[in-house]
């Protein structure tokens, strides 16, 4: 089965702000967050989007 089109990945520093069926991974700060989304993006095959400062998400499109 193909994946399409979907949520992969929930990067933040802020808890309180996210919520869903999506893996969240929690980050000290907005340079540990960023490394997290990058290395995400190339293991899981997604890309990276950037929200706010405070919040990215890996995407399959």
């Amino acid at each position: 089965m193909k994946m399409e089109k979907a949520v992969l990945a929930v990067i933040t520093t802020k808890q309180e702000k996210v919520a869903g069926g999506a893996p969240i991974f929690l980050c000290d700060s907005q340079e540990e967050m960023e490394k997290v989304a990058a290395n995400l993006e190339a293991i899981l095959d997604g890309i990276s989007h950037a929200l706010s400062d405070q919040l990215h998400i890996i995407v399959k499109h």
